[in-house]
């Protein structure tokens, strides 16, 4: 994988509202599907990544990921998965327990004709507890903001799967501190911004050039 480049401030960019658990879209930022609008559920607690975030993310992972292998945990929206996969990821796991929000990822799935892309529905602790270490080079991890423990339980569960260069991506509430974590002991955040409420990290083993 590409080592990341300096990150360019960027501003946050709301999500689109809706009601009732109504579809608005998000749009794929680059790669063969970029610019293809993709319907979400406005539902409780979904959040998806804004443009400018994933723009910012895929800029520090060097824009493609050819070959590689993806783990979206708490997928929600699907935005960040659909954009790995977008990119040439190989293998792109997304992982989410709404069963209305794991149907429409199905859907957009097959809208896009999606094949590296695999939907999980199911409790993301639970499967990441019965993946083989090491079979992923990329793992984006999204929790629920404000679960505190939900978070240290992730993280343990996430690191021992991300291969032994790859990367761990973490949106919280607040700024990840790794010494803070006793999963991210040997870990660093090599890059991070802020957008809106929203925290995201970029992190690598410390140890590795």
């Amino acid at each position: 994988m590409s080592r990341p480049s300096s990150p360019r401030p960027r501003g946050a960019q709301p999500a689109p509202s809706g009601r009732g658990g109504a579809a608005h879209t998000i749009r794929i930022i680059g790669g063969d599907w970029k610019r293809t609008p993709l319907p979400v559920l406005d539902l409780d607690g979904l959040r998806p990544t804004p443009d400018r975030v994933r723009e910012t993310l895929f800029n520090w992972l060097g824009q493609r990921l050819d070959g590689q292998r993806c783990l979206d945990l708490f997928a929600g929206s699907g935005a960040l998965g659909f954009e790995a996969a977008s990119r040439g990821a190989a293998r792109v796991v997304m992982v989410e327990r709404s069963p209305r929000a794991a149907a429409q990822l199905r859907a957009n799935q097959a809208r896009l004709d999606a094949r590296a892309i695999e939907i999980a529905e199911a409790d993301a602790l639970r499967l990441a507890a019965g993946l083989a270490p090491g079979s992923f080079d990329v793992v984006f991890l999204d929790p629920p903001f404000g679960d505190a423990d939900t978070l240290a339980r992730a993280l343990a569960l996430a690191v021992p799967l991300v291969a032994a260069d790859g990367y761990l991506y973490v949106e919280s509430g607040s700024t990840l501190d790794p010494s803070a974590e006793p999963a991210l002991a040997g870990w660093a955040v090599v890059r991070e911004g802020k957008a809106g409420a929203v925290r995201y990290h970029l992190l690598h083993r410390e140890n590795e050039e």
